[in-house]
């Protein structure tokens, strides 16, 4: 079977702190070490209550150093927040403290509302447009172009790989203009999944960094080991997505029986959209769903996120489809 990787938020539960999310973090990569998973990526969101991953790249370098083999890195980092040449810098301190383990996806959304994306504007002319004009500016940092009168020291000469992260065609466009793997979001945005990937493998041109397009689907499992038990944890997801897009953003929090129930038919109609790409059960359930997710979409890699309030149970998650991929 394809690769597996794992995308952490850091997710802070009620009645937890940011603290215990770093350690949670670093349990969780250090299981997916030992459990095969290629990669440990972590996420830029501001202004969330409930997740704790906001600088990005200081709790990649944690992570990085409590682990050995497994690569570490943004999935992603939203560059119109940062100063291209502020995030080579960061990511060549990174590749240099841990050399050949550190991945960098780039992403062209705040993060955040509207409010939190103005308090993070590096200066009042940042602008999501100018998105690819910044892609390309920090690979040529990473490059040593001569091109820029400034050099990123560290991050000049270092093999840094840098991802499109996209959830529209607009990702997919760019990621196959400059020769770039692609990671679609198809965990929490499915809608024009099979578009983008028809895209960018449609129009990839291959590059110094990758002669073949290369596309990571995001991908949630909620597995345990009976389907009803599996089905209660997946709620804790449910309520986080429902109170974000109703404007309660919060901790996430604590399993409920019989919430899809209680929901009005709009809000299970949204969550039927945009959890679309997900696997809820035990083994022999996810294992099914996982297949026919593959078969349907045939990517490189999967990127799995398990968004459980349960830390033990999280874990469990993780090990059951880990087994899944190592039996193919």
């Amino acid at each position: 079977m394809i690769p597996f990787s794992i995308l952490d938020l850091s997710p802070i539960a009620e009645g937890s702190d940011a603290a215990t999310s770093f350690q949670r973090s670093l349990d969780l990569a250090q299981h997916g070490e030992r459990w095969g998973y290629n990669r440990f990526w972590l996420a830029e969101h501001h202004g969330m209550p409930g997740i704790a991953s906001a600088a990005t790249a200081v709790l990649i370098g944690h992570v990085a150093a409590g682990t050995s083999r497994i690569r570490v890195g943004a999935g992603g980092i939203m560059l119109p927040n940062h100063s291209p040449l502020v995030i080579a810098e960061q990511f060549g301190t990174l590749e240099a403290l841990h050399p050949g383990r550190i991945d960098l996806g780039l992403g062209r959304a705040p993060g955040s509302d509207q409010t939190t994306a103005r308090a993070l504007r590096r200066n009042l002319a940042s602008d999501a447009d100018e998105f690819p004009q910044d892609v390309v500016e920090l690979m040529d940092y990473f490059a040593g172009s001569t091109r820029r009168p400034v050099q990123a020291v560290p991050g000049a000469g270092l093999d840094v790989p840098v991802w499109i992260l996209g959830s529209s065609l607009f990702g997919a466009q760019l990621a196959a203009h400059l020769g770039l793997p692609y990671a679609f979001a198809s965990h929490f945005a499915p809608q024009m999944m099979m578009q983008a990937i028809d895209m960018y493998r449609s129009n990839f041109r291959p590059s110094e960094q990758l002669d073949k397009p290369y596309i990571m689907l995001g991908f949630n499992v909620f597995a345990a080991d009976t389907d009803a038990e599996a089905h209660f944890l997946a709620t804790s997801m449910q309520q986080a997505f429902v109170n974000l897009r109703t404007g309660r953003p919060s901790k996430l929090k604590p399993p409920v029986s019989g919430y899809l129930e209680a929901l009005d038919l709009p809000e299970r109609m949204m969550l039927d959209s945009v959890l679309s790409c997900s696997a809820i059960g035990s083994r022999v359930t996810v294992a099914h769903q996982l297949r026919a997710f593959i078969e349907k979409t045939k990517p490189d890699e999967l990127m799995i996120t398990s968004q459980i309030y349960d830390h033990a149970a999280r874990l469990r998650a993780y090990e059951i489809t880990a087994d899944i991929q190592r039996a193919g």
